[in-house]
């Protein structure tokens, strides 16, 4: 007996030798390849004389400098690093995801939107996903997939304000997607899961994992060690060709491009999306692909003194800002002192009745009559203001009548019903306070995350890899300015070609009276957004940021701190953040925490007592956290005509000017 004992320890401690050795020898890093990581690390305010660029990255922001330096615009300059992030920062912002975007035209002195959210496939109902079980819109399938946005967005930007070719801007991103780059701590942080993780996601996600991991589940990322995306390389030389192609058949810079879009949604990429959703119970047909676009559109707007607020429209969130700031405008905030308890329950307070008409009113306004001019007129503004009260909210305060605000639908609901027009704000509370009306699910500590998510499997539970989003602004010589806010992260099955289409359809509900209700054609209302700044009718700054319903929040938060408080660009996204929870999440399962805030460490140390004892549900979170958003700012004073730039030391986040 004690022989056999003997002989299986030793048979044991081979083993575990061998096992040893074999990690030892095959999960060492590859090469590595020096680089600076800004990552938490403090860096000096950016200026410039001519050129801003501020991106999620510091080889977008390099490579955007680089075509403004060879001629290009902003236009140029912006396709080119978006292409970069997609490669650098594929598990955060992956082509060919979604892309928000705002644009300052110098010459006309307007600002446009560009639509950068995809349509919801033609086979995408509600029934659908009921039928298959499931209460909210799941991750893992492909039933999760928008019809992509992204190239779309490349090709319509590049058509009215760019002036180079796909080939040129695209070229920088192929190069660094064939021979590599340095993997950074927020690349560590997004894919280095635990090995019983990687393992879950090479079994679930297996085209995934053979992109991210190159199918080593035993091997984690080394910090500088170069990451390639060859694939995805070869997918973009294959649009850049076909445009060289185009071009050598005699077609005008305008065909040549929207060549790469045929390419993309009628041409063998789409044939691969196609098959794919044909072949794995998904909802995307060649109709949706071939028949996709975007689409130029006035964006909305809001003031805060002299200070213009552009948005997107209500398809993404971006409105809350302005409606935020509204609804603060008029008010001391400096008087309270920069994030004192006051202050912080103040802009919460704001933040949240702006996210309570998000949740009521914001839809696709092809498909939802949004009163997106009552949202932004100032009287009604003052009549929310007049819901500020002395402790915490408690649960999501009630949604106000906006519709009483609008030109021609004077007392109207979503829904077109008329409404009592004795009803006030007051009265609403009341309703609101005696019983939430809104029917949202919370979450307790007691509860946990577990007993909400009963339809989540262990992964989507405990383990998933990308996630955020990231930003890119830029300022070019002739003044004019790109907001860009992309996004998506290979939490579905990717497609053939390294090509991500995310899990945007998590954003609608299928609740069918919600706003943004799943319909087949539709938008979600997406989290990413872009926001552009006037000062006294003059072009001031683009700024925008990661971070999901974070977003809004860090862009009033910066934007409060350079204009209330003085700061300059990177004093502003240096400074410590609080965020609120207390509204449903815009991603599925949408999990509800009443009346809680989060405060990075500094507040929390010094006034979450106080503020618990205001009634709210503190958390206190560490020093610069990536889920506090993480914004980047391009500013061009309206006086001196110098420039300035802010990246966020949350994240990768690089300003630099010329």
């Amino acid at each position: 007996m004690n022989r056999i004992l003997k002989y299986f320890a030793l048979s044991v401690g081979f083993g575990a030798a061998l096992l040893y050795a074999f990690y030892f020898v095959f999960s060492r890093p590859k090469e590595i390849l020096e680089f600076y990581d800004p990552y938490h690390e403090n860096r000096p305010l950016a200026e410039g004389s001519k050129l801003m660029v501020a991106s999620g990255h510091p080889l977008a922001t390099k490579t955007a400098l680089q075509i403004l330096g060879r001629g290009g615009n902003a236009a140029d300059a912006g396709i080119a690093a978006l292409l970069v992030l997609n490669v650098t920062q594929g598990e955060e912002a992956s082509f060919p995801g979604v892309a928000p975007l705002l644009y300052y035209d110098a010459k006309s002195g307007q600002v446009e939107s560009y639509i950068g959210a995809g349509k919801a496939p033609s086979k995408a109902t509600i029934e659908y996903f009921r039928s298959r079980g499931h209460k909210t819109i799941p991750i893992l399938k492909y039933s999760s997939q928008l019809v992509p946005a992204s190239p779309d967005v490349i090709i319509a930007f590049l058509k009215r304000y760019g002036t180079m070719s796909f080939e040129q801007v695209s070229a920088p991103a192929i190069e660094i997607a064939e021979q590599g780059f340095p993997v950074h701590k927020i690349l560590m942080r997004n894919l280095n899961m635990n090995i019983f993780k990687r393992i879950g996601f090479s079994v679930l996600l297996p085209y995934n994992a053979e992109i991210y991991l190159e199918n080593r589940w035993w091997k984690p990322l080394y910090h500088k060690e170069i990451f390639k995306r060859p694939v995805l390389g070869k997918t973009l030389r294959e649009l850049a060709d076909k445009e060289a192609e185009a071009r050598r058949s005699g077609a005008d810079r305008s065909r040549a491009l929207e060549a790469v879009r045929t390419y993309f949604y009628e041409g063998p990429i789409a044939q691969k999306i196609v098959k794919a959703h044909e072949e794995n119970d998904g909802t995307i047909t060649q109709k949706d692909l071939s028949t996709y676009s975007g689409g130029w559109e006035k964006p909305l707007r809001g003031s805060y003194g002299p200070y213009t607020i552009f948005s997107n429209q209500t398809w993404n969130q971006g409105a809350v800002v302005p409606i935020v700031l509204q609804i603060l405008e008029g008010i001391d905030l400096k008087s309270m002192g920069h994030n004192s308890p006051q202050y912080v329950h103040t802009v919460v307070q704001a933040i949240e009745l702006a996210m309570a008409d998000r949740e009521k009113f914001f839809g696709d306004p092809a498909f939802v009559k949004v009163p997106s001019e009552g949202l932004l007129n100032k009287e009604y503004a003052s009549e929310r203001r007049k819901l500020l009260q002395p402790t915490a909210f408690g649960k999501t305060p009630p949604h106000g009548n906006p519709f009483a605000y609008q030109k021609n639908t004077l007392g109207h609901s979503s829904d077109g019903k008329r409404l009592n027009p004795e009803r006030n704000e007051s009265q609403s509370a009341a309703r609101f306070l005696e019983n939430s009306s809104l029917g949202f699910r919370s979450v307790s500590d007691s509860d946990s995350l577990l007993a909400s998510n009963q339809e989540l499997s262990f992964w989507e539970r405990s383990g998933k890899i990308g996630r955020d989003t990231t930003y890119l602004s830029i300022i070019d010589a002739q003044g004019n300015s790109l907001s860009l806010t992309p996004s998506d992260f290979p939490q579905s099955p990717m497609i053939d070609g390294d090509i991500t289409l995310g899990i945007r359809m998590t954003q609608f509900r299928l609740d069918p009276d919600h706003p943004s209700a799943l319909l087949p054609g539709k938008r979600p209302t997406i989290t990413p957004n872009a926001s552009i700044v006037f000062k006294n009718g003059k072009f001031l700054m683009s700024l925008g940021t990661p971070g999901g319903d974070m977003q809004t929040q860090a862009t009033v938060q910066v934007f409060l701190n350079m204009i209330v408080f003085g700061m300059n660009a990177q004093e502003a996204v240096n400074a410590p953040r609080f965020r609120s929870l207390n509204w449903p999440d815009s991603f599925a399962p949408h999990n509800y925490y009443p009346g809680r805030i989060e405060l990075e460490k500094d507040i929390y140390e010094r006034h979450g007592k106080v503020l618990k004892e205001l009634g709210y549900d503190v958390i206190g979170r560490d020093v610069w956290e990536y889920d506090f958003g993480a914004p980047c700012i391009s500013l061009k004073d309206p006086v001196t005509g110098k420039l300035y730039g802010g990246a966020d030391p949350r994240k990768e986040s690089w300003a630099e000017g010329r």
